[in-house]
């Protein structure tokens, strides 16, 4: 099984604040971000971090926390992740800045492009593949990136063609994401009605 999640922003104090984060310290959100990831990710599953796991990387509790978390952890690196502590770096299955890889919901395969950043027009955009990205949180930053992919389709923009263009948050802080890695499924359907939402 492969999940997917981004800006879990672990040991940053500040997140609590400027996300409206429903806990009241830094261990009461690890607490409940360890119980939710662990409770559903084996050590088979791969969880695709797209950025942000902390505020650096060199932290010896954060080594300890990351640890704990179960699954082959493939980090595609964020703003805030600096991995350049050798046992840091040895909690990943790879480390990266971008990635491409496929998914499946049932019997249907989907191309999916993993990025930290939201991005403006990404790879076969207009050919039904998907972007997954973080960076933006639940702001008005990404309703406005959510409003312009809408109009690039109502415009006919060059590399939209006749697809419907699908690109999904996965910051842990969304309600669909609710601070546990979530599927590929759980995320189209979910996100895909938040984001209908954004664009009206």
């Amino acid at each position: 099984m492969k999940y997917y999640i981004s800006d879990l922003h672990l040991f940053h104090e500040n997140a609590i604040k400027f996300d409206n984060r429903p806990f009241s310290s830094i261990p009461e959100m690890h607490d409940a971000i360890l119980k939710n990831w662990n409770d559903r990710v084996t050590n088979g599953d791969y969880v695709y971090i797209l950025g942000d796991v902390s505020m650096r990387g060199k932290n010896e509790d954060l080594i300890a926390f990351v640890a704990k978390l179960k699954g082959r952890k493939v980090l595609v690196r964020g703003n805030h992740d600096d991995v350049s502590d050798y046992r840091y770096q040895q909690l990943f299955a790879e480390i990266c800045d971008y990635k491409e890889i496929y998914d499946s919901i049932g019997k249907e395969k989907y191309g999916l492009v993993l990025c930290h950043y939201p991005i403006f027009s990404w790879k076969k955009m207009g050919r039904g593949k998907i972007l997954l990205y973080g960076h933006t949180h639940e702001s008005e930053e990404d309703r406005f990136y959510q409003q312009c992919l809408d109009q690039m389709q109502e415009s006919d923009c060059r590399h939209v063609y006749n697809h419907q263009l699908r690109a999904y948050n996965v910051g842990c802080m969304l309600p669909y994401m609710n601070y546990t890695p979530r599927t590929l499924g759980e995320i189209m359907e979910q996100a895909g009605e938040r984001n209908e939402t954004l664009k009206k």
